[in-house]
């Protein structure tokens, strides 16, 4: 099994991969208190992205698309015992991919990371799977406990590598046409930073795996960035599609595997301010609001659309989640945006970045 090492150092069979532009928009990292390692598989495009926040933080969690497939989001719950986590991971390979979660912990146990037991401790790895089976013709390899061990040596506080990388590697947006139509998501992250005024020093940031049945639409202008293409590569907009009553029939049929299931786009989004569980888990839910700006449609019974909060807490004061959870929605969606316009074409599906 090949694998490269995203934000790591080369050591013996792995590359590092770093982002582009180490002057560039930071993503999730930007957040004090956080490193991003991840794992791309060469056999197939899949992988996993590890977010740790060893010295803990607050954590919830929404989830709102109906086929989700998640691990220990119990445990977000502001009604239960544990009150922070130490790793988000976000993987490809279905459920088979929270197998990566795994290894993630026993990184952590290592360290001497985790909740504190009689017995040592047990680190709290929470985390959500996108479906990429049959993406590269098989539904093998998948993440594992090594791609999640791996992805947590190769974390750091560096730039976030973007597009075919990690849980982004095998997903795909616009699949409200037949076979052939869509195109290829990825993995994308974004900050945003308060510079002046009395929320001076807040930083908000997101991380998104954008494998959605939708088509990626720009907030800001409305445009179609990525989507169902038509014969001549046109982007046919799914607002439309929806409103005309065109479009593939996405109602399950048996054995069919393009009826609109292989979907989901999972997130994390993070800040340094300081959150308990209700609060994190009022920033989780705002910030969905950024998949519904950038992704269309979104949150559908075939998608199973999560989104995690992280709070490092490292910024003094009481927070405005108001305005937290606000710019989580609009970082989440810049790191949609990000997602589908660094990634890049693979066999059978265009990139954004290759249309005419």
């Amino acid at each position: 099994m090949r694998i490269a090492a995203l934000g790591a150092l080369a050591l013996g069979g792995w590359s590092p991969a770093l982002a582009e532009d180490a002057e560039a928009d930071p993503g999730l990292t930007a957040v004090e208190g956080i490193r991003v390692g991840q794992i791309t598989y060469e056999e197939r495009p899949t992988g996993c992205t590890v977010v740790l926040a060893e010295g803990g933080a607050v954590g919830g969690v929404d989830v709102r698309g109906g086929a989700p497939a998640t691990r220990e989001t119990a445990l977000l719950s502001p009604h239960n015992m544990v009150q922070e986590l130490h790793a988000v991971v976000l993987t490809g390979g279905s459920a088979y991919g929270l197998d990566a979660a795994g290894g993630v912990m026993r990184y952590l146990e290592e360290r001497g990371v985790g909740f504190p037991v009689r017995a040592g401790v047990v680190p709290i790895v929470v985390g959500a799977s996108l479906m990429d089976l049959g993406m590269g013709g098989s539904s093998k390899p998948r993440p594992d406990a090594e791609c999640g061990y791996r992805a947590s040596e190769a974390a750091t506080t560096g730039p976030v590598a973007q597009g075919n990388v990690g849980a982004g590697a095998g997903a795909t947006v616009g699949k409200m046409g037949g076979r052939g139509t869509s195109m290829k998501g990825g993995l994308g992250s974004a900050s945003i930073t308060i510079e002046e005024g009395p929320a001076a020093g807040l930083v908000v940031a997101a991380l998104v795996a954008v494998n959605a049945v939708g088509d990626v639409i720009d907030p800001g202008t409305g445009e179609v960035v990525a989507g169902v293409r038509g014969p001549d590569n046109e982007l046919l907009d799914a607002r439309k599609l929806l409103r005309s009553g065109g479009g593939r029939d996405r109602r399950a049929r048996p054995g069919d595997r393009s009826d609109g299931r292989d979907n989901t786009t999972i997130a994390v989004v993070a800040t340094n301010a300081i959150l308990n569980q209700a609060q994190a888990t009022r920033m989780a839910q705002m910030a969905h609001d950024g998949l519904a700006r950038s992704i269309v449609p979104s949150h559908t019974p075939g998608d199973g659309d999560t989104v995690f909060a992280v709070a490092t807490g490292v910024l003094e004061g009481p927070p405005d989640v108001s305005r937290i959870g606000a710019l989580a929605a609009e970082a989440l969606a810049d790191a949609v945006l990000n997602a589908v316009r660094r990634a890049e074409s693979i066999p059978g599906f265009l990139a954004a970045s290759d249309l005419p």
